[in-house]
């Protein structure tokens, strides 16, 4: 079976909320998740997944440093993530606190690892974003992503 990993950051508990709705909703796709906080997973474990979908608050429009430690280890295992998918999310503790910026510089990462990343017409374009924690807007918004990626990863690895 086809696996992905949610991996994220939370200091308050919020971007964790947000994971565990992620995972929620890319289990109702069919494929097995592992959810796992950054600090846990080291460059090397990426490779045996098929999803990759990554959660980290938002610092000065950014992602936080440990989300971003592990994306600067995945470094030496560039192009072997290529074809797998990808996707992200964000909390802030305010509207236009950085969270679209935060999700773009995930993605970015990605792309550069040659990932496959699908937006959303509806909703969160780019990914989820929360303000503190979900609430009844991201709630769904977090889920669909999930749930997005288990479907993408299931017809790219059946």
């Amino acid at each position: 079976m086809a696996k992905v990993l949610v991996a994220y950051h939370s200091r308050t508990g919020n971007t964790e909320k947000m994971a565990q709705l992620v995972a929620a909703g890319a289990r109702s796709a069919g494929v097995e998740v592992v959810i796992k906080p950054v600090a846990e997973i080291s460059a090397s474990e990426l490779l045996g997944y098929e999803g990759l979908i990554l959660g980290s608050p938002t610092y000065y429009g950014n992602m936080a440093w440990e989300v971003k430690r592990l994306l600067d280890e995945s470094v030496q295992y560039h192009g072997q993530l290529a074809g797998k998918v990808g996707g992200a999310f964000s909390s802030s503790v305010n509207v236009g606190g950085g969270n679209e910026t935060t999700i773009l510089a995930l993605l970015e990462a990605l792309l550069i690892h040659g990932m496959v990343v699908q937006g959303s017409a509806h909703g969160d374009h780019y990914g989820p974003v929360a303000i503190k924690g979900p609430d009844s807007r991201s709630t769904p918004q977090c889920e669909a992503l999930g749930r997005r990626v288990g479907e993408l990863v299931r017809k790219l690895f059946p």
